[in-house]
């Protein structure tokens, strides 16, 4: 049977749903126990590492039930798999929801999982935070988006900080418990009937922490969810609002009821003498060893099921489809270019600098070469090729400080993927749409004044092939950027990687070591060079068409001109039409990259879902 992805409710109030677990257990499986094994064969026996084993526990709508231990206990683990999140581990037992086996795809859809760490964009509001989120999981359009954010605001108790900035590290922004309900908040948009957080009080005051855990048990009474979370050791206020407590201790379940039985159960285990000023939850992790392992009859009566697989379907779910995005790839290319847009406009290091950074590296570089383009002889013609070998050094290696951007961008995108809020290609493709007019205006910045205070040639049509020439350049480098972004591990290995192939680029051009002169086996490396097609058409708008036939660029002394514009492309090897195919060149990396780039996040997505 599906579980519903829009929950009824019956008399106002929610259909509430019921979680439980039979016979759980978790295998910790790495690398190199898969080599071991390889090694060693498939008949010699391993010591098994349990996470979890044998873990019976329920968790029950309108109610408010906590999953604490000591840590190692596995706490963040249990909470993974009750949220259907699937993980290189043996997971065997089953997980039951409303008494049915849990189809992992649809549970996703009706539930919240918020993980420990927040993944929030620093430079939007609070209020801008969530309408994004809503746009992107419900499908009613702006109104309707705006009308559940206004609500939720007041639930989370957000609306005097609304136009607050989020922040984050050195931004500043909300405090630490307006942020963490703000992350809440972003998986509540859909409204789920199950709520699932991993240490929501971490890192919070214990007032903060207080509000946080009152909130969701006030959730959980007035509008029927079903919450389940995960805590360390928590005062003696915030242990009132839990309904349910499961305890962990190396994997086992040493409790899984209220909190007055938990109590009973110290009692007995400490002969009535119970400290003062100490809550039962903290006491039983101080004595969590001598508590004995809580069973039940379920776990002898399921034994011959203990190795079926959690996410087994019932027959009906196994036929059904999986639920639709919210929104068609066009309305979250929108919404995601919206997002993107405030972004670039608000981060300073990627707008404003860039801008400035452009238009005076145009005049910097149009004063060291001044007129230079008008002058002859073998010294200007070498100061001329220098010039646009350098102009495409600085336009490449640039937009290498838009790596940090991409990869906190690459978390986030992560993370909502996982949430079902949207495409990995419509992220890909907003991205790529948003940078080609802020691109094309610092391209247009430099190009205007480095153009004609070098003396370059004096027409129109030059001038607009040259600014072309540029913004390709810069899209090139972007979708090369984003690429490797996509690919390396942190910011240290991608600017360590994406710095040595640009220079392998320039080195590889031509510039340096002519084509002729290079060994076969590295020719592949010239003409996948980012640095060769741009250079080659700077050359060609420079010296070829029909200026280049009339116009000497050498003299030699009486004999007139020694060398014209379209003699010294032949020397190069360059021809008038590779002014255009070296542009679909061009074109064809950034698409190539972008592509490249969609492959690489949809399999890191596709991994961490499944």
């Amino acid at each position: 049977m599906e579980l519903p992805t829009k929950q009824p409710v019956y008399g106002g109030r929610r259909a509430s749903y019921s979680i439980e677990t039979r016979n759980l257990s978790c295998k910790l499986r790495t690398r190199f126990d898969e080599v071991n094994r390889v090694c060693s064969g498939w008949s010699k026996k391993t010591e098994k590492k349990f996470i979890l084993e044998n873990v019976n526990c329920e968790a029950k709508g309108r109610e408010v039930t906590a999953i604490a231990g000591p840590s190692g206990a596995g706490k963040t683990t249990l909470l993974e798999i009750l949220a259907g999140k699937m993980s290189q581990r043996e997971v065997s037992g089953e997980v039951r929801v409303n008494d049915r086996p849990m189809d992992a795809s649809h549970f996703r859809k009706i539930s919240a999982y918020v993980t420990q760490f927040d993944a929030l964009f620093p430079l939007l509001t609070v209020q801008e935070t969530l309408m994004y989120s809503a746009l992107l999981r419900r499908s009613g359009g702006w109104k309707e988006a705006a009308s559940r954010v206004r609500q939720l605001l007041k639930e989370l108790g957000l609306d005097h900080v609304a136009d607050s900035r989020v922040g984050g590290g050195s931004n500043g922004g909300v405090s630490g418990g307006e942020r963490r309900r703000v992350s809440i908040g972003v998986d509540l948009v859909h409204d789920p009937a199950v709520i699932l957080i991993d240490e929501p009080t971490s890192g919070l005051d214990s007032a903060s922490a207080l509000h946080v855990v009152s909130l969701l048990k006030t959730m959980a009474v007035s509008q029927g969810k079903m919450v389940v979370l995960t805590i360390h050791q928590p005062g003696f206020r915030i242990l009132e609002q839990f309904d349910r407590i499961v305890l962990l201790s190396n994997g086992n379940v040493v409790h899984n009821g209220p909190l007055n039985l938990l109590e009973e159960r110290l009692k007995f285990a400490c002969h009535n003498r119970i400290p003062k000023h100490v809550n039962a939850l903290e006491l039983a992790l101080d004595i969590v060893e001598s508590l004995v392992v809580q069973t039940s009859n379920k776990e002898q009566q399921n034994k011959d099921q203990d190795r079926k697989n959690m996410f087994a379907l019932s027959p009906n779910c196994a036929e059904e489809k999986f639920v639709p995005y919210a929104n068609s790839r066009l309305e979250e290319v929108v919404i995601l270019g919206k997002r993107f847009c405030s972004n670039i406009l608000r981060t300073k290091q990627l707008f404003a600098t860039r801008v400035v950074q452009a238009l005076v590296a145009g005049l910097v570089l149009g004063t060291i070469f001044l007129d230079v383009g008008n002058e002859q002889g073998q010294v200007a013609l070498q100061t001329q090729t220098g010039f646009f070998a350098f102009s495409l050094t600085f336009l490449l290696s640039s937009t290498t400080e838009g790596l940090p951007i991409f990869l906190q961008e690459r978390r986030i995108l992560t993370s909502e993927t996982e949430r079902g809020a949207y495409r990995v290609s419509s992220y890909v493709m907003a991205n790529a749409l948003v940078f080609l007019p802020f691109l094309l205006m610092v391209g247009v910045l430099y190009a205007t004044p480095v153009y004609w205070l070098v003396g370059l040639r004096r027409e129109t049509d030059g001038f607009l092939y040259f600014s072309l020439v540029v913004w390709m350049v810069l899209l090139m480098s972007n979708s090369f950027v984003a690429c490797f972004s996509a690919l390396v591990p942190n910011f240290i290995m991608g600017t360590s990687v994406i710095s040595g192939l640009m220079g392998s680029f320039f080195l590889f051009s031509g510039y340096f070591i002519p084509k002729e002169s290079l060994p076969n086996y590295w020719l592949f490396m010239h003409y996948s060079s980012l640095f060769k097609y741009p250079f080659e058409c700077f050359l060609i708008n420079e010296y070829g068409g029909e200026r280049g036939r009339k116009t000497c660029i050498e003299m030699e002394a009486g004999t007139g001109c020694k060398l014209y514009g379209d003699g010294f492309l032949r020397q190069q090897g360059l021809k008038e039409s590779l002014k255009w195919s070296n542009l679909t060149v061009m074109l064809g990396f950034i698409v190539g990259y972008r592509v490249l780039c969609f492959l690489i996040l949809w399999y890191r997505c596709y991994r961490t879902r499944n």
